[in-house]
């Protein structure tokens, strides 16, 4: 296989071939069966060969974007598709990896060819699965089996998604770690981040869908269509596990609200009772002549008495009035 290519094979059943020289691809002739080729666009090789191909000018550009949305462009010879999708972490088969891949593929008659900037675990799949001859031999069957590995991925991490929320969901009730507003932030952004991806992605499946081509036949459509089912009620899952993110962060945002309240009723409870008590004390604690009880060594006794006396009376009323 040159090493240009990531992936190249001979979509026609028949694996066991040598691998295909650079001569071979480039004089490639429609009656030599279906061609799939993945290159990895970001080695400068693979995109001088894409550059050199005769493919579209809009194709070439489409198929080297590093920044384009899921979407169907239809051709003369066949069509443009770009999908996304989202990887999971190697060391850690529940975590989403931070970045979304983008995967683009041109099809014509006798001809795939997909690119992308970074490995795709979708895209090996089906290598995998050509090389134990039970791969994709169609460019509807190539379709279906890209976009099945797609949505699978990304049910697992809407999987994973809703079980953070649910752990968030009890922690909120139970913990008052300060990070689980942080966290519930992370799992919304998540969320609208997969949500951005998939929407359009099902756009251009229902596009696909409709679209008069001889490259899909009915029974193919009838499965992309199955499939776009699939992201539309992950769409679903997707706006439920949003609002579940947004009434929990609401009931965070409220609990901490009401200790907030709590304190300050508290600390005002406080400063009404002490505020008579303070003025009383700063009253008789004047340094001037004529204070009443001077001269008495009882007075001092007297006047604490006074203090506790109005205490239990403050005390007594905030009771009366439920205030405590």
């Amino acid at each position: 296989m040159p090493h240009c290519f990531a992936y190249c094979y001979q979509l026609n059943g028949d694996h066991s071939k040598p691998a295909l020289t650079l001569d071979k691809i480039n004089n490639w002739q429609p009656d030599d069966g279906l061609l799939w080729l993945h290159l990895d666009f970001t080695q400068p090789q693979a995109q001088q060969w894409i550059q050199q191909s005769q493919l579209p000018d809009i194709e070439k550009d489409s198929l080297t974007n590093d920044r384009d949305r899921p979407r169907l462009n239809q051709t003369k010879d066949g069509f443009f598709l770009a999908l996304r999708g989202v990887d999971i972490d190697k060391d850690n088969q529940h975590k989403p990896s931070d970045k979304m891949l983008s995967i683009r593929g041109y099809f014509t008659k006798n001809l795939i060819i997909t690119t992308s900037d970074q490995p795709v675990v979708a895209i090996s799949r089906i290598a995998e699965h050509i090389d134990g001859g039970f791969g994709p031999t169609t460019i509807g069957n190539f379709i279906l089996s890209l976009c099945d590995h797609l949505v699978s991925r990304k049910m697992k991490v809407i999987d994973n998604l809703d079980e953070q929320l649910t752990e968030l969901e009890e922690q909120v009730m139970t913990d008052s770690d300060m990070n689980l507003r942080n966290n519930i932030a992370v799992l919304r952004r998540e969320t609208v981040k997969l949500r951005h991806s998939m929407t359009p992605q099902r756009d251009a499946l229902a596009k696909l869908i409709t679209i008069e081509t001889p490259l899909l036949s009915l029974a193919e459509r009838q499965k992309i269509h199955e499939v776009d089912e699939k992201i539309s009620h992950a769409l679903d899952d997707l706006n439920a596990i949003r609002e579940r993110a947004n009434v929990t962060q609401e009931e965070l945002m409220s609990l901490q609200s009401e200790a907030l309240n709590q304190r300050l009723y508290f600390l005002s409870l406080i400063t009404t009772v002490f505020l008579p008590l303070g003025f009383l004390t700063g009253l008789f604690g004047v340094n001037l002549d004529g204070i009443p009880g001077a001269e008495d060594h009882l007075s001092f006794s007297i006047f604490c008495g006074l203090l506790v006396g109005v205490l239990i009376l403050q005390l007594a009323l905030f009771y009366r009035r439920k205030w405590i």
